[in-house]
């Protein structure tokens, strides 16, 4: 497969403080890439950076195009949808408002109308629920409305932060099992934050392992997975 997204030299600060040094990254066309390692390592930091929503330093090439130094928005419209750990839903707006604010990215307006049936279809809890305030759904309800939003963007690529954070097994199973139909419906490249390991090990192709901001590892998720001694020695497991 072809490179979608290419990420080198990627450092990024908070402040004073270097939270990134120089992370190479690449995420392939179609592919879901997961990003792994212990709490402060850096994952969330990644996707922040790729983003431009902290100060950084490297290059991200974007089908070719870089977007080292486009801004936020312009990358959005570019194709990368993020969807924030904790969310990130307006939970005063319904959840019909929270999904037409993709309007005001999308040019075409009917491919937008079109594309939210197709969200129904992935997330029918979501049309029963329509024109309910977003802070009185279930939190599983309001992963699922924060993913349904990133998808009424798009995205060519969607940068995942922690989307089984606070929910029951069963909801965490249910929104896997909708992201790799996205995957593999869509052809929506994804790269994924998630603590649970195991369970993203299921869903990616590839992963790359951090630590205190630095990768130490990559390579075919299979290969981690059979790996025992390389899970107990960054996954805890």
């Amino acid at each position: 497969m072809a490179a979608l997204l290419e990420v080198k030299g990627l450092s990024a600060w908070y402040g004073q403080i270097r939270a990134l040094f120089d992370l190479d990254l690449t995420i392939e066309q179609g592919g879901v890439t997961a990003l792994l390692g212990a709490n402060g390592a850096g994952k969330t930091t990644s996707l922040r950076a790729i983003c431009n929503m902290i100060r950084r330093a490297g290059t991200t090439i974007m089908d070719g195009t870089d977007i080292s130094r486009r801004t936020t928005e312009d990358i959005v419209r570019m194709g990368v949808a993020h969807v924030p750990e904790g969310r990130g839903t307006f939970v005063a707006l319904s959840v019909e408002e929270n999904l037409r604010l993709a309007f005001h990215i999308r040019r075409d307006r009917k491919a937008a109308e079109r594309d939210m049936e197709k969200v129904f279809t992935y997330f029918p809890r979501l049309k029963e629920r329509i024109h309910q305030q977003a802070g009185t759904l279930s939190g599983g309800e309001q992963q699922m409305l924060a993913v349904a939003r990133a998808l009424m963007l798009a995205p060519r690529l969607m940068l995942l932060d922690e989307p089984s954070f606070g929910l029951a097994p069963l909801i965490v199973q249910e929104i896997f099992r909708i992201l790799r139909r996205i995957n593999e419906d869509e052809k929506v490249s994804m790269l994924i934050v998630e603590q649970n390991a195991a369970l993203a090990l299921e869903l990616a192709d590839h992963v790359y392992l951090l630590e205190t901001g630095r990768v130490v590892m990559s390579g075919p998720s299979a290969m981690v997975k059979n790996d025992e001694t390389l899970r107990k020695a960054y996954l805890g497991y």
